[in-house]
């Protein structure tokens, strides 16, 4: 990586900052050229590693998370497309808090993309005779985001980590109590302003409007199958592309087997995951620059805190996408906090398979944690001598409790605060598109920035900073 020119890192900014500034000043030309944008930025970057680096693993590696990052994502929009909620009953406040909570819980289920689409809908049904930017924006908040820390399979970042060997269960094991306070304040702060918004509607349009007696009525609940086979899959690794297969079969029979009805009732189209998936084109071909360079020079970086760790991925997050975001921070992680002397200790107990560990030097506790850390989530793999470099990184990081926090205030940062702006999580941009296609007001870019994320989001950010990462 040493031999990559710091001028390669400028197809990545350029291109993420085209994502957040395009749609804003030139969305006529956006709209006709990102695809060429997309794909010309890679090539350039793909062919610059093949032809000039003969770097075809690094290639390869991004090729592989694009892959599988698209699969899902896509599998879940797929098969949340063919399942539709009719709602019909008064939309009262605590009715609606209780409804997001149950949307944040699903979130981690069936992904903030899943669950935005298969929700949105019937959330503005729900409120739509006094329906305004402030349920449309809560509702980004709460399931399109930081509802979705729980899991990897919730939000994208986190199932990056996971393709990179955070263990699955790690995350609600060690992200719970942050995301039920962040979830718990956002429900209280949506539970003041809809109580101010039901009040201010008249009581004669409220009983003129609202339909009485809460119903709920699901169709298509045969994708709840294809549902199940998409978050098996999630748990395979081997053989290699055997869970993205699984992943297409399952959206494929979702898609074929759901009647031409509900899909026209959920105004269904590949629109919005076409877009997804060109742009994460370019975005995975051009960070690969970026990220080998944060691996080779985050050593240098001094030592900063998780709260760093957290904010700056939280900065980032907010203006650009959070999934390359977590990727970036995370490589950043590895290669200033690791001690490689140490590392090279784990190594050989690695090939040892679990035996015979001498962990001497300052950097025992954590070599020591580490080889505790792959007993505990990679011990078949241990045993069978198939340990990778990753998950001994990873284990490293996750066996100390002083550095797992680290990844914790990434997981966090990215995934939380990809809520204060449309652009900082794919699904903020296709609520947005549902909600304005059924002519409901929703903020500007910056009015969602100067009456909703300041006011809201903000102090719920610092509140976590403060209890958790501030030390």
């Amino acid at each position: 990586m040493s031999d990559v020119p710091t001028w390669m890192l400028l197809p990545f900014g350029l291109f993420l900052t085209l994502i957040a500034l395009a749609p804003l000043f030139f969305a006529g030309w956006w709209g006709r050229h990102y695809q060429k944008v997309a794909f010309g930025l890679a090539l350039f970057v793909v062919g610059f590693y093949l032809l000039e680096l003969h770097d075809a693993a690094r290639v390869e590696v991004a090729l592989h998370d694009y892959i599988s990052f698209i699969a899902l994502i896509g599998a879940l929009y797929v098969v949340s497309g063919g399942i539709h909620i009719t709602v019909k009953g008064e939309a009262t406040p605590m009715t609606n808090t209780v409804f997001l909570l149950v949307g944040a819980l699903a979130s981690n289920v069936i992904g903030t993309t899943g669950a935005s689409m298969l929700l949105i809908r019937p959330w503005l049904r729900m409120n739509k005779y006094r329906v305004t930017g402030h349920h449309v924006v809560f509702f980004i908040f709460i399931i399109s985001n930081v509802g979705g820390c729980l899991t990897p399979v919730g939000d994208p970042p986190l199932y990056l980590g996971y393709l990179k060997g955070i263990p699955f269960w790690w995350v609600t094991a060690n992200c719970w109590p942050i995301w039920a306070l962040g979830l718990a304040i956002l429900l209280a702060m949506f539970y003041k302003v809809d109580s101010g918004n039901y009040r201010r509607a008249p009581k004669v349009v409220r009983e003129r409007l609202a339909e009485h007696g809460d119903v709920f009525r699901f169709e298509g609940l045969s994708n709840l199958v294809f549902l199940a086979v998409v978050l098996g899959a999630a748990f395979l690794k081997h053989p290699p592309f055997a869970r993205e297969l699984l992943m297409v079969a399952a959206a494929a029979g979702s898609y074929f087997s759901t009647s031409k009805r509900i899909h026209e009732s959920n105004d269904f189209s590949f629109g919005p995951i076409k877009e997804i998936a060109i742009l994460f084109v370019g975005i995975f071909a051009t960070m690969i620059p970026a990220l080998g360079w944060l691996e080779t020079s985050a050593g240098g970086m001094g030592s900063p805190g998780p709260a760093a760790f957290y904010l700056g991925s939280g900065a980032l997050s907010s203006v650009l996408d959070n999934a390359p975001t977590y990727l970036t921070f995370l490589s950043a992680i590895l290669g200033s906090v690791i001690d490689h002397g140490a590392l090279e200790q784990v190594r050989q107990f690695v090939a040892d398979h679990g035996s015979n560990l001498t962990a001497v030097g300052p950097h025992a506790p954590e070599v020591l944690g580490a080889a505790s850390a792959i007993r505990k989530y990679f011990a078949v793999r241990l045993a069978a001598g198939s340990v990778g470099e990753t998950e001994i990184r990873v284990c490293y990081l996750l066996g100390s409790p002083a550095l797992s926090k680290y990844v914790l205030a990434v997981s966090a940062g990215s995934v939380f605060f990809g809520a204060n702006t449309y652009i900082g999580n794919g699904p903020n941009f296709m609520v947005k598109a549902i909600a304005d296609q059924q002519k409901v007001h929703t903020p500007n870019f910056l009015g969602y920035i100067a009456k909703y994320t300041l006011p809201f989001m903000a102090p719920m950010l610092i509140v976590v900073w403060w209890i958790f990462f501030r030390g």
